[in-house]
């Protein structure tokens, strides 16, 4: 049997997907992750339509649900912090049916957890140099000696190292949509219980949220702004940014920055989306946010990770040792998939951070109006559509019976 042995570089999200997947059909994975231990962190995100069969597919849904946010709602409030509108949870993160939201991190654990103890896992380290060959690839690290792979799999994210390696310099693939996002860990001192509080002014949206079973809570920016000239890899640098944007916005926002100096995973980036032509170069390939990233935005990043990762790992099982034919399959399967999620990510920005006063006290009024409009089902359900449809616009194999 040909190309056993694939080396994945991320242990987040897609790359436990897609070395669960691989295991079970009878490859040798291995995954290499640049941070010393598992990611933890991370905000809610969001498990959706076609995704959510996959979880069930894996046998991980039941404990999926058991570790949801359990949110209950989400209210705006103004500079003092009185409460102007409420809505659902569900309704306010677009879900419908059997969708799951879930923290990244906790997500993150329980694919780890369930690869663990068959799949070989190398932390602290991160791949160097790939050199391709006509029956493997020579992979070099920072840290660990030299190694021989059949093939190799980039699901490390937006920045993803391996297809710099590959592909060539990130700027080629990226697009800026003109936001940026910051999230971190804050004491919950608006004592939230599963709700969520959010303060805009125009071009700039504040949002602090407490989840099930989390004595802290976290805290949200998003800003409008025009690219701006940072060092990805100087997080002093970044808060600075952060702090002199939103310095003077009112209600919690001061109280936030200050606690945002003590946050011990302090996160920043543009909000991206990542266009390729194409998702793999001879022996390599991309899955997740390095190849399709729909970013923050679109709500769909880790919907896409998990199929992604289903689907290519289906298409190696399923296409006789010719890896060439398993991506072009891959692609063939996930392209409009990918497209239609991708395209969620304007409309939604353009609700998250509205650009005048005038929009916000509209939008929120309309929230407050809600339940009192007649066909509220119908409004309702305009929202929540265009997300399902998107969600589910992909027909799974079931590659289980494709494997000899």
């Amino acid at each position: 049997m040909k190309n056993r042995n694939i080396l994945i570089s991320g242990a987040s999200i897609a790359g436990p997907a897609l070395a669960y997947w691989l295991r079970r059909y009878g490859f040798n994975p291995t995954v290499v992750e640049r941070a010393p231990a598992l990611r933890e962190g991370g905000y809610k995100v969001d498990i959706r339509g076609a995704a959510v069969a996959v979880a069930e597919r894996m046998g991980l849904l039941a404990e999926l649900r058991h570790a949801s946010t359990d949110m209950r709602g989400a209210s705006f409030v103004n500079q003092a912090g009185r409460r102007l509108a409420t809505m659902d949870a569900d309704l306010f993160g677009g879900r419908s049916g059997e969708d799951v939201e879930i923290m990244r991190g906790d997500l993150a654990r329980i694919l780890y957890e369930a690869t663990r103890s068959d799949i070989e896992y190398i932390f602290n380290d991160s791949i160097t140099t790939i050199v391709q060959g006509e029956t493997d690839v020579k992979a070099t690290f920072a840290h660990g000696p030299p190694r021989s792979f059949d093939l190799v799999v980039g699901a490390d994210g937006l920045h993803s190292g391996v297809r710099a390696l590959a592909f060539g310099d990130e700027a080629a693939f990226i697009r800026n949509l003109g936001h940026y996002i910051a999230i971190f860990t804050v004491p919950n001192h608006l004592h939230l219980d599963r709700w969520e509080l959010l303060y805009a002014v125009p071009g700039k949206t504040t949002n602090v949220y407490s989840t099930r079973q989390d004595t802290d809570a976290k805290a949200l920016f998003l800003f409008a702004a025009p690219p701006l000239n940072y060092d990805r890899r100087d997080i002093d640098q970044q808060k600075r940014i952060l702090a002199e944007t939103f310095a003077g916005e009112g209600w919690e926002v001061a109280r936030l920055l200050e606690e945002m100096a003590e946050a011990p995973d302090f996160y920043f980036d543009a909000i991206s989306q990542v266009y390729m032509d194409r998702w793999s170069s001879g022996r390599v390939a991309l899955v997740g946010d390095a190849s399709y990233g729909p970013s923050p935005a679109s709500g769909q990043g880790t919907s896409l990770a998990l199929v992604g990762a289903y689907v290519l790992a289906g298409e190696l099982a399923t296409a006789a040792d010719d890896h060439h034919l398993a991506f072009t399959r891959y692609e063939d399967e996930m392209r409009k998939f990918v497209e239609q999620n991708q395209s969620l990510a304007p409309g939604n920005l353009k609700g998250m951070v509205l650009q005048s006063r005038p929009q916000i006290w509209f939008q929120t009024q309309m929230i407050r109006m809600l339940p009192y409009l007649p066909g509220k089902e119908r409004i309702i359900g305009r929202v929540t559509e265009a997300i399902h449809m998107a969600a589910t616009a992909i027909t799974l194999k079931d590659y289980s019976k494709l494997v000899a």
